[in-house]
Formats: C-alpha cells, sequence, structure tokens
C-alpha cells in the first residue's frame, strides 16, 4: 500500500510545518509521507526548530523553507492530506492542489514569533512541538483505509479541535 502523502501548511515555513513534517515522517513508520511548505517562506529553517528535533533524534538534514507552490504544480507529488498549522495561512487563498486533498486546520501558536531569552524561546518550541506531535501520534493511529472520505475528514478536524478520536 502506497503511503499516505501529507503536506503541512504555514506562513513561513521555519518552525511549525518544518517540525510538523519531520515528526510525521519519523512517527508514521512508512504509511505517510509528509511535506512541508509556507505561502511566504522564510528562506530558511529556524535553527531552534532543528536543535529540538535533533534531541528527538530526528534526522535534521534537507530541510529547508519552501514555498507552497511547489507541491500545486503538475508535477508535485499527489498529496492525500493538507494541514494548516497557523491561523495566517488557513486564512490565505490557497493554490488548487491537484487531487482533491483533505484538508484540516491544526493551528498552533508560533515559536519563531516568541522573542526574549533562549529559555522562553526554546520553551515556545517545545510546547508547539508537543502540540504537533499529540496531533500527529492521534493521525498515525486511524485507521485510514477503514474510513471513508466524509469520516476521516470529520476526524482530523477533531484532531485539530483537541478532541480526541474514537
Amino acid at each position: 500500500m502506497k503511503p499516505y502523502s501529507v503536506l503541512f501548511l504555514c506562513t513561513g515555513n521555519s518552525a511549525r510545518s518544518i517540525l510538523a513534517e519531520a515528526y510525521l515522517n519519523s512517527a508514521g513508520r512508512g504509511r505517510f509521507r509528509a511535506y512541508s511548505a509556507g505561502s511566504h517562506p522564510t528562506g530558511q529553517v529556524n535553527p531552534l526548530a532543528l536543535e529540538l528535533l535533533a534531541s528527538h533524534g530526528i534526522d535534521t538534514s534537507g530541510f529547508r523553507s519552501k514555498n507552497w507552490s511547489e507541491f500545486a504544480r503538475p508535477d508535485a507529488p499527489g498529496i492525500d492530506l493538507i494541514f494548516t498549522v497557523c491561523d495566517n495561512a488557513a486564512g490565505e487563498v490557497c493554490p488548487v492542489w491537484p487531487g482533491k486533498p483533505i484538508t484540516a486546520h491544526w493551528g498552533v501558536e508560533d515559536p519563531a514569533a516568541v522573542t526574549g531569552k533562549d529559555e522562553a524561546r526554546r520553551a515556545a518550541f517545545v510546547k508547539a512541538f508537543n502540540e504537533l506531535s499529540a496531533r500527529i501520534d492521534q493521525l498515525v493511529a486511524l485507521p485510514l483505509e477503514k474510513l471513508d472520505r466524509h469520516s476521516l475528514k470529520t476526524s482530523l478536524d477533531q484532531i485539530g479541535k483537541g478532541r480526541t478520536t474514537a
């Protein structure tokens, strides 16, 4: 069975979407292939995101901040599921995604927006990572092959609202 392709979107593609992509590729055990992109990418991955991923033993090589238009092209990988992980990206006009993927909003506060001491900034990244990984763990546990499109969409929306799925 081919893996489910998942795209995580945010504005800058430097923190939240990168954390989600990396964690799903690690936790998905081959059932998922995750990607990330941004509507207005910063051009670089936040070093604190890379530091946090490395501390969890997740490979950080090859990550880059990229524009979501890369995934709307005809030669782009087919995407099954799309998650917006920031409120800004959720409110923007998105490209037309080939294949009509199922979409859901899983908003998480932007750890890259936190200023001040390194301790506070790192704590914000840990908080975002914990929220995303908990949602992704629920995604991974879903019996995707047994759910119709409507049931899957409902389950993904519930996960995004912080409700556990049955």
